[in-house]
């Protein structure tokens, strides 16, 4: 007997309803989150701890020399409040590249302009509501289709749009003219997502306002406030400002395409340096892996040695299978050998320490270990 397939048509995200903040129940403020950089470190146990003491001699010697210092984080290290500590330690010249995923940007965001983030993810997908939240998908995608317009990759497109408080839309004829004058322009596609957007959503054209009243919260904006890169590693469909219509994959690829080179940068300079993944367990690997890759790939061309002198600590709360990274990567047999957040980083060719660790723990004690030796 024959089958007729099942016809499956695409979900038509223009017709989706979506809602303001203020209806949200939300999880998680500001004034709860957010710890003192000066306060007393919690306790860690004894390896951890020094495994700490060794990550900020190696941050020292690489600071010393000029290397690189990436921290690649996932959203729950802002969600538990270390913007504060992170922002003491850019000031201080400690980190020269910080990344995150799309959600690190989604709670980076919600603090500083509604001071707060998180919602039940069972309760609202069930109502059809979760992520649906006007304001948080709106200011994104404005943030990053403006910032685009200037050669911003996502990171640093939304920082500023924290720090300044808003962007400077062009009018739609501005845009329409401008493509059609330059269709070949680098900045074509980037033109055409802003001019869709701002016709299928209304949006004015001149200086668009957005107060942020709690930018203390946000790492995006203590990033791009001190000039430090920062890069955002989503995934399509990863993020809950997918779920409006303004989504657009183009926009939101375009300023991740811009923020993959931008990472890669700081990897060319990465000779000696220290490699902070906390809590990443997909995005920072992967990411990672890609980007020595193309650097390698770079420096043989030019006859230059491949990235070398680098050190990797990997924090996370899971157990690290009950393996010993420190005796490299595990037999295929072995269940520790799926862990992505450990096995890829063993083969980067540096050094890798695994911290079974709270990530607010492991930054606030680093932090205290920095600053005492200072």
């Amino acid at each position: 007997m024959s089958h007729t397939p099942l016809r499956i048509e695409p979900l038509d995200l223009r017709q989706l309803k979506v809602l303001p903040l203020e209806q949200r129940e939300t999880l998680t403020r500001v004034g709860e989150i957010v710890v003192d950089p000066d306060s007393l470190p919690p306790a860690v146990s004894a390896a951890v701890a020094a495994s700490i003491t060794e990550c900020a001699m190696r941050m020292r010697a690489a600071r010393r020399q000029g290397a690189a210092i990436m921290l690649i984080y996932g959203a729950h290290l802002l969600r538990n409040g270390a913007a504060a500590i992170l922002e003491r330690m850019m000031a201080a010249g400690w980190l020269s590249h910080v990344a995150t995923n799309g959600a690190g940007t989604i709670h980076d965001w919600e603090y500083a302009w509604f001071g707060g983030s998180t919602e039940s993810v069972e309760m609202n997908v069930a109502q059809g509501t979760f992520g649906t939240w006007d304001e948080t998908a709106t200011n994104i995608h404005r943030a990053v289709m403006a910032g685009a317009l200037d050669g911003l990759g996502y990171g640093r497109a939304l920082g500023r749009y924290i720090v300044e408080d808003g962007a400077e839309l062009p009018t739609p004829a501005t845009l329409r003219a401008l493509i059609a004058a330059s269709p070949d322009d680098p900045l074509t596609g980037a033109r055409v997502d802003l001019l869709h957007a701002m016709l299928s959503q209304r949006w004015p054209a001149g200086r668009v306002v957005i107060h942020h009243r709690w930018k203390e919260a946000s790492i995006l904006a203590q990033a791009y406030r001190h000039g430090v890169p920062v890069t955002v590693h989503p995934g399509i469909g990863y993020d809950i400002i997918s779920n409006h219509p303004v989504f657009s994959g183009a926009a939101i690829g375009r300023g991740a395409e811009a923020d993959f080179r931008l990472f890669g940068g700081a990897v060319e300079r990465l000779d000696g340096g220290v490699v902070l993944s906390v809590g990443s367990a997909i995005m920072g690997p992967q990411v990672f892996e890609k980007s020595l890759s193309c650097v390698n790939n770079l420096r043989l061309q030019a006859n230059r040695p491949t990235v070398h002198g680098h050190s990797i600590y990997v924090v996370d709360l899971q157990d690290g299978g009950g393996w010993d990274w420190s005796q490299g990567e595990p037999p295929k047999s072995h269940p520790a050998y799926y862990l992505r957040f450990c096995k890829s980083f063993s083969r980067m060719g540096g050094p890798m320490r695994y911290l079974q660790c709270d990530n607010r723990a492991f930054i606030h004690r680093l932090w205290a270990e920095l600053r005492d030796a200072a």
